[in-house]
């Protein structure tokens, strides 16, 4: 087993910037799951790596004909799933339903979820864990104009 880990492109005092590779690659990555003792393929977290404060952010390639082989929750973190290519079913609490390219789910802490790809292609997603109800505002409103133009402009 391959175990990646993503690379640094380019950091300062305010950011930092890594590449995880091609989405078609995240079979090279596994995760070490600690509380199930099982590791899962094609896994990759990034908030660590990303010396991230408010968000963690995983990607995954799910094969075709498998998926996460247990129901999990959370204790603070909702999450949020974007399906970035390929198709499946989701599972929340005893609920089922489709998603595909395109299709975003967001699930309390406490809802048990878990998902498979039922497809004959891969599916791709990503996930956002923050904590539940920590957020003030929407859209703009916590964004601020500053002085100066793009680098590229001048």
């Amino acid at each position: 087993l391959i175990m990646n880990q993503p690379k640094t492109i380019s950091e300062g005092v305010n950011y930092k910037a890594i590449d995880l590779g091609n989405f078609s690659e995240l079979s090279q990555y596994a995760y070490n799951y600690p509380v199930r003792q099982v590791t899962i393929e094609g896994k990759v977290f990034t908030g660590k790596q990303l010396q991230s404060s408010g968000a963690e952010i995983s990607f995954m390639i799910v094969p075709p004909h498998t998926g996460l082989p247990f129901l999990h929750a959370h204790r603070k973190h909702e999450e949020i799933y974007v399906i970035i290519r390929g198709s499946g079913q989701f599972q929340v609490d005893n609920d089922v339903f489709d998603i595909h390219e395109g299709s975003m789910i967001r699930v309390n802490p406490a809802g048990n979820r878990v998902y498979r790809n039922n497809s004959n292609e891969s599916m791709v997603f990503l996930c956002i864990q923050t904590m539940a109800g920590s957020l003030d505002c929407y859209v703009g409103s916590d964004g601020l104009r500053t002085d100066g133009v793009p680098v590229w402009e001048k």
